[in-house]
């Protein structure tokens, strides 16, 4: 009794460790679909004569961060 009630606690704990990795890659995703919108709106700004050079340089910086600290893959979504 005791084997299955270890093997049923672990399952459990790696259905919740999957889970929160998946909330994980989510949450990282929609953060970066936001900054590519953001970096859109920047450079739409700067080339309608609204914005700057400047928020189109900072909006790529924060996506670039973005990048390098969660992959490019919502790239591809």
């Amino acid at each position: 009794m005791t084997g299955f009630l270890d093997r049923a606690k672990e399952q459990a704990r790696q259905g919740l460790e999957q889970g929160k990795q998946k909330l994980d890659d989510v949450q990282a995703q929609r953060a970066g679909n936001e900054l590519l919108k953001k970096l859109g709106a920047a450079y739409y700004a700067e080339r309608s004569g609204s914005g700057t050079p400047e928020a189109t340089a900072s909006a790529l910086s924060a996506l670039e961060s973005h990048i390098a600290a969660h992959g490019s893959g919502f790239l591809n979504s």
